[in-house]
């Protein structure tokens, strides 16, 4: 395995693991509240739905390496829809009533990279591959 690929499959799996915690923490919030969350700042409550299981769902995907590109993909829309609908107004690193979007810039540029990098050879994606091709 070349450096490119160990530090591929490490970032993959560090922000699966990251996405797993923040869908563990809005099932643990009650989906119901995450919903009235979002229709309080105008982002249509049913979205929290999707976002939670995207999270954890999605997360676990990129932890085994499984349709990391497409899960990837969802994860830099998500975030750009975060940055844009709640984290804007408060400026890169934030003020005293909101955190910035520095986090999410982050996340998103890694997301970014999963989405085009190739296939790390530990992930369920390059086993499907190889059986593909044989």
């Amino acid at each position: 395995m070349t450096k490119t690929a160990a530090v591929t499959t490490i970032m993959r799996v560090v922000m699966g693991i990251i996405f797993v915690f923040h869908g563990i923490a809005k099932f643990q919030m009650g989906l119901s509240n995450v919903d009235a969350w979002f229709s309080s700042i105008g982002i249509p409550g049913l979205l929290a739905y999707f976002v939670a299981l995207l999270e954890l769902v999605g997360g676990i995907m990129l932890i085994v390496g499984l349709f990391t590109r497409s899960v990837s993909g969802l994860f830099v829309v998500m975030l750009i829809g975060a940055i844009f609908t709640t984290k804007l107004s408060a400026g890169l690193l934030g003020n005293a009533q909101s955190p910035g979007y520095e986090l999410d810039l982050g996340f998103m540029l890694v997301s970014l990279y999963l989405a085009v990098a190739e296939q790390s050879s530990l992930s369920v994606d390059r086993l499907i591959m190889k059986k593909r091709t044989a």
